[in-house]
């Protein structure tokens, strides 16, 4: 029977129960999660993690996309289901290992009757391993013909909704039939997926949001996406108002793909604005850090199936296509178009160019001809009915201008055609040209190059040297891999124009030279090369987070898995209370900025309630209490004025105080700050040319901050000035870094990490060698006092037997051990920490009176 879960999808999507059909035959290895799927924000507690032992050791591939790779036709009552060979996803297995078992979710072409769609599904299982997926009529709408393709696929073709005309208003109705269409797929592929097996490679821009949802049922699945489709810039994508839910739902996925550097780029940058992530490239691999997890980043175009374009070359040439067209075109040069009716294909763009060749070089009237084959709309797209027009007034336009007896510039066919004749137009064509104003890939110039090159040991195809031109708008993702391509600016008719007439002027020898430097691309970048070099890049970049420990946390889209050390977790209150009260000589060692003051907090002076349970802690006697911060010691002395006891070191210790009532001494080796008048000029000039950035001076450092710039420009200014300040003070006694928004320069030899050891060392000289170490920070200034403290005990600073609590503030990669959340639960724990004190002296009086 259908699973309950099932049930409550459709009726969440529809709000009505789909007809319950017979039991179906579930695929072998399939593993069966008991229960309902609940609503999104609920359906964590029933996560399947994957640490159970798998029962079968071969790895399968789960491919999910928008349609199954299959063509389907019911003739006289009964269904008839075939390979679609042209199919993108059927084609892709040539490059996966021969024994990896495929499996394919997806939705058919056709509608099926729900009263069939059991028998359907049956069948498509049993045949073709396919699990078809179902909905009702009024969701395929609005999730495809909607949300599809009048939201995201303008969007992410660089259209903005500026009226309701073109692009269409963001309508919240299409979002939540998208996001319940992509549970429907989700629910498909729980039915059949071994998380502890499986691979899970979903496809395109229809299902964006569905590794939000395998992985949070699966928080250690192998999970790949392709985005087949142009990522437009941050300034175009930022306009979506469910703009942070994508990013973070493509952000479970472990592999990200695109087409090209260009899109993964404005990917890279959207994450960066929205979402404060940095990538960064390690030989020659780009990742993300994401809460641990590193989100590898693919650049790889998609390449053709040469063995199916070799068997459709060889039918063409059976049937005498090629032959008929050479005839029907002889003494013409036919320069060919094939595109889908959209807006973006700038198919009109194309014939204003042909005119414009015909007009300023009349030698080729009479032989150019512009054979333009339109296939159907793929939906209902934006301004097809409009768009189609204006492309037929203009062939009427240019073939009565300069059309005469037997010769027509403009050929323009919008009827279907078949692939063997497209092929046939291909042979014959002496240039193909491609004027999108946005396309994802487009892979027409890839089959005309195979094309071009003819059918290998065929008598009949045409002699002479293999020679093939190509017109390519620089907007298209297959650009950038033609080097010897025409590339051309589409809205820029004039120059599009004389592109052709040079294309098709060019000498036979630059033809066959430019062909054979892309066919050679072509032949070995193809369809298997990219899906193989994908799933080998997502089987590497999985094992690294099998290596961690992982968990979720996050409610709707906010969902994300945490990955982290094994050794790592949660600092508990009650057992480091515990081991507080045996300790007899403590070191407490605290940041102040993001550790106990939010770091969002305006008013950055400490709370009462801060002061009152730091001087409880500084009453205990075998206390040493520490604020290490980067912070200058005036503020740092102002504020902490009422607790006497407190230890200071300001300026990542430069500046040490042992409480209230002594002085500062220097820790820093070197007093000359000469090295200041260097660097204040150089902060200065970057600070004039960068707005939102600033200088603060301290006594002994300088750092520039730009926090409040432009993220991407205040990034790279950092890293100019980075290097700049390096080589100006090459000689200098002073350390360059960068940290969060920060450029500092520093005397050499300062850190947290070092005045932590001083604090230790003389601790033990006056006799309270340390048993006891708390040290908590939230930044990568703490991480030196982290790795200070874990090698104290190999020094010989703390005693043999010392407790050691390294903690930081947040769940991230840290050379801390434990980690609390949030400053909230900071302040929580030391107050436990003020109270155990507190209860010991008070127990300690009482002894006291009574003796």
């Amino acid at each position: 029977m259908i699973s309950r879960s099932y049930t409550n999808l459709l009726d969440l999507a529809s709000g009505n129960f789909p007809v319950m059909g017979r039991e179906r035959r579930r695929l072998p290895r399939v593993m069966t999660v008991p229960g309902n799927v609940s609503e999104f924000d609920e359906d964590q507690a029933y996560s399947v993690s994957s640490d159970n032992p798998s029962s079968v050791s071969s790895d399968r591939m789960i491919i999910v996309a928008n349609r199954l790779p299959l063509k389907a036709e019911k003739r006289n009552g009964s269904w008839s289901f075939s390979w679609d060979q042209d199919s993108l996803y059927l084609q892709l297995k040539d490059g996966l290992p021969e024994d990896m078992e495929i499996l394919y979710v997806g939705s058919l072409s056709v509608d099926v009757d729900s009263h069939e769609q059991d028998d359907v599904a049956q069948i498509l299982l049993d045949k073709f391993k396919c699990v078809p997926t179902f909905f009702p009529p009024d969701l395929q709408s609005k999730f495809y013909d909607g949300f599809c393709k009048r939201q995201l696929w303008p969007l992410f073709h660089y259209m903005l909704p500026f009226s309701a005309d073109h692009g269409g208003r963001f309508d919240r109705s299409l979002w939540e039939a998208y996001v319940a269409t992509n549970k429907l797929f989700f629910q498909k592929v729980i039915e059949v997926i071994n998380p502890d097996d499986d691979f899970v490679w979903i496809h395109d821009y229809h299902l964006m949001v569905l590794p939000t949802f395998l992985r949070r049922r699966f928080n250690r699945i192998r999970m790949g996406f392709f985005l087949h489709s142009p990522f437009p810039s941050s300034e175009i994508y930022r306009s979506l108002p469910v703009r942070e839910e994508i990013l973070k739902a493509l952000l479970n996925s472990d592999l990200i793909g695109f087409h090209t550097f260009d899109y993964a780029r404005h990917f890279l940058t959207c994450c960066s604005r929205m979402l404060g992530l940095e990538y960064q490239s390690k030989r020659g691999y780009i990742g993300l850090e994401y809460y641990g997890r590193t989100v590898g980043i693919k650049i790889m175009p998609v390449g053709i199936n040469m063995g199916r374009i070799q068997s459709v070359m060889r039918y063409s040439e059976e049937e005498g296509k090629v032959t008929e067209l050479r005839n029907r075109f002889e003494g013409k040069t036919v320069l060919l178009g094939i595109d889908d009716m959209d807006i973006f294909k700038g198919i009109n763009l194309k014939l204003l160019a042909m005119e414009q060749m015909l007009r300023q070089h009349s030698n080729w009237r009479g032989r150019a001809v512009l054979v333009q084959i339109v296939n159907p709309a793929r939906g209902k797209g934006i301004d097809v009915d409009e768009i189609r027009g204006e492309i037929e007034e203009s062939c009427r336009r240019i073939n009565g201008e300069f059309g005469k007896p037997g010769y027509q510039p403009i050929i323009y066919i919008d009827t279907p055609v078949s692939i063997n004749e497209i092929n046939a137009y291909y042979h014959i064509a002496e240039c193909v040209v491609v004027t999108a104003v946005r396309d994802g890939m487009n892979l027409t110039p890839y089959e005309y190059i195979v094309c071009r090159q003819g059918l290998l040991g065929s008598e009949s195809d045409f002699s002479g040297p293999k020679k093939s031109m190509l017109v390519a708008s620089e907007f298209i993702g297959c650009s950038p891999s033609l080097s010897g391509a025409i590339r051309v600016n589409p809205w820029n008719v004039e120059a599009t124009g004389e592109a052709l007439n040079e294309a098709l002027s060019m000498s036979d020898a630059e033809k066959q030279l430019r062909h054979e430097k892309h066919f050679r691309y072509v032949s070995t970048h193809d369809v298997a090369y990219w899906s193989r070099s994908f799933l080998q890049d997502l089987e590497r970049i999985c094992v690294d987070h099998f290596k961690k420990r992982c968990w979720g946390m996050g409610i709707s889209f906010g969902f994300r898995v945490v990955a982290l050390d094994p050794n790592f977790r949660k600092l508990s209150i009650p057992c480091i209370v515990s081991d507080y009260k045996r300790a007899k000589s403590r070191a407490i060692l605290l940041d102040y900025d993001g550790t106990l003051m939010p770091q969002n907090s305006i008013n950055k002076a400490p709370s009462q309630e801060v002061l009152n349970f730091l001087d409880a802690l500084c009453e205990d006697k075998k206390n040493s209490i520490f604020i290490v911060s980067g912070r200058g010691r005036e503020s740092l002395g102002k504020w902490f004025t009422p607790c006497k006891n407190i230890g200071i070191a300001a300026e990542h210790g430069y500046f040490l105080r042992w409480s209230g009532n002594e002085e500062w001494e220097t820790c820093g080796q070197n007093s000359d700050f000469g090295w200041m008048q260097i660097v204040e000029p150089v902060m200065k000039q970057y600070t004039e040319s960068t707005d939102g950035s600033s200088i603060e001076i301290k006594e002994s450092a300088l750092v520039w901050q730009y926090r409040d710039a432009d993220p991407g420009f205040g990034s790279l200014q950092a890293k100019e000035m980075l290097e700049h300040l390096e080589s100006v003070l090459a000689n200098e006694p002073v350390a360059v870094k960068s940290g969060h928004y920060i450029v500092e320069v520093k005397p050499q030899g300062v850190s947290k990490g070092s005045v932590s050891e001083k604090i230790f060392s003389s601790m033990a000289e006056k006799g309270k060698p340390v048993d006891f170490v708390l040290c908590i920070g939230d930044d990568r200034s703490d991480e030196d006092m982290f790795e200070a403290i874990g090698n104290a005990m190999s020094k010989r600073l703390l005693c043999d037997n010392a407790l050691v609590f390294a903690c930081t503030v947040g769940q991230k990669p840290s050379k801390a051990k434990y980690y609390l959340d949030d400053t909230t639960e900071v302040t929580s724990m030391l107050e436990s920490l003020a109270e155990a004190s507190e209860a010991s002296n008070f127990s300690m009086r009482e002894l006291d009176d009574a003796l």
